[in-house]
């Protein structure tokens, strides 16, 4: 059987709708032809030159990833820069790009909930709730909580391991036990306000602003700032499972590879 883009769009519609995007995003297929035949895919959560070699070098016809490869408007495409290269590379090796970016992030089993369930909290809502009623289980965010409270270095603990981190910054005063926890995968530093609204004794989220930071000391919440890239990465194992089960569902004679080139663009230097 032969599968076409288009088919594997309706597939991922069914569990990161377009619908759930934000207005300023850019989702779906954003390089490639829906008329293209898709057998191999490679996942990753940003669209670099190092993850189209990844694709060239494995063969792969059509590459997923979280962060749109376009995002803003292109005035030029000027093939010596980073940009114009990446998208040169793909278009000559015939290689779709589809971005699941925010529909990804609000999606039930998404950005949030793969992240949340990690930490092992229950009863998963969103923080900032989509509008729409077709979509009342999906949002921004999202707050649970742990049934048996964790202390706080536990919790610590959880984080170090489901982040795969070696540090994080903290601003405001952590709690010595934690059941309630608000967190926003990528950047949310304008969430925080609303987790403290609600309730929660930590919030976990990325790009903490300045400003945030400094309001959770005057008012003594718990703000973590875990990285963008290490509070999203763990979503593209889902969308790995999620698109091996509904292929192998389908008896789609397709691959599904994780990137096992992509690392975090940061890394961290120690005081000698």
């Amino acid at each position: 059987m032969t599968i076409h883009v288009t088919e594997l769009l309706q597939v991922l519609e069914t569990f990161a709708p377009e619908a759930l995007a934000e207005k300023w995003d850019n989702v779906g297929l954003l390089v490639g032809s829906p008329s293209n035949i898709v057998e191999k895919i490679l996942i990753g959560l940003d669209p670099t030159n190092t993850l189209v070699d990844e694709a060239v070098k494995i063969g792969a016809d059509t590459v997923i990833t979280h962060h749109p490869v376009i995002f803003k408007p292109l005035s030029a495409i000027h093939t010596n820069d980073p940009a114009g290269r990446l998208l040169q590379k793909a278009l000559v090796a015939n290689i779709n790009i589809i971005g699941c970016h925010t529909n990804l992030d609000s999606a039930v089993d998404g950005v949030n909930d793969v992240l949340a369930s990690a930490l092992g909290l229950t009863e998963l809502e969103p923080l900032i709730p989509t509008a729409t009623a077709e979509y009342s289980s999906s949002g921004l965010g999202r707050i649970g909580i742990y049934r048996q409270p964790l202390d706080r270095d536990e919790f610590i603990r959880q984080l170090f391991d489901v982040l795969q981190l070696t540090c994080f910054d903290v601003a405001g005063t952590l709690p010595d036990k934690i059941s309630k926890v608000a967190m926003c995968g990528g950047s949310g530093s304008d969430f925080a306000a609303a987790a403290y609204a609600i309730g929660a004794d930590v919030y976990l989220s990325a790009e903490i602003k300045h400003a945030t930071a400094v309001w959770a000391n005057e008012v003594g919440f718990a703000v973590i700032d875990g990285g963008h890239y290490a509070t999203e990465k763990p979503v593209t194992r889902y969308l790995e499972q999620k698109l091996t089960e509904i292929v192998g569902e389908k008896q789609w004679q397709i691959k599904i590879h994780l990137t096992e080139t992509e690392k975090p663009p940061f890394v961290t230097v120690y005081k000698i």
